[in-house]
């Protein structure tokens, strides 16, 4: 029963907090929708970004992982909020390595065979959160979950079942429009 009123609550405060958009949108993967999913909105505003930390946390907190992860920049508010909501350690993956400072890109500190869960805004073929699993995983880590706010159905659940991960979302697009 909880679980639904989360999951309702979760619905509720992305509708409130105008996440959910409606017209003419082409999507990251260069697919064209009669909606949009503006999850910026929900991880800018503090009441929506703690009740996805709360449902996250809910998820995580019956599995063994060692930290959370976001990519920059989508997923850095998702996860450092999961991070405090769970008091697991952070990581951050970057689109690319840095080239100057102390480089690298991770932000955060993982051991060889460390299990990490990734949390992704939203997902809709899972291109872009497959990029970081590689990452992660050629530097030795564990990456097989990744919980994302909004799941668009459109391929992501597969394409990571294909490389051994299994996406959890929060929320399916059919549960919003």
């Amino acid at each position: 029963m909880s679980e639904g009123n989360g999951k309702r609550t979760l619905i509720d405060a992305l509708k409130a907090c105008g996440a959910v958009k409606f017209g003419d949108f082409t999507l990251a993967s260069g697919k064209k929708s009669s909606y949009y999913i503006d999850i910026k909105k929900a991880s800018t505003d503090p009441k929506t970004l703690k009740v996805i930390a709360k449902e996250a946390g809910k998820v995580i907190k019956c599995l063994d992982i060692d930290a959370v992860g976001g990519v920059v920049l989508g997923g850095v508010p998702l996860a450092t909020a999961v991070s405090m909501e769970t008091e697991l350690p952070l990581i951050l993956i970057r689109k690319s390595e840095k080239e100057y400072g102390t480089g690298g890109r991770f932000v955060g500190d993982f051991q060889e065979g460390s299990k990490i869960l990734l949390l992704e805004d939203v997902t809709t073929s899972g291109g872009s959160v497959m990029d970081a699993i590689v990452a992660i995983r050629e530097a030795g880590a564990v990456v097989d979950r990744v919980i994302t706010v909004v799941d668009r159905e459109s391929g992501a659940e597969k394409s990571l079942s294909d490389i051994g991960v299994k996406l959890v979302p929060l929320v399916r697009a059919s549960d919003l429009i």
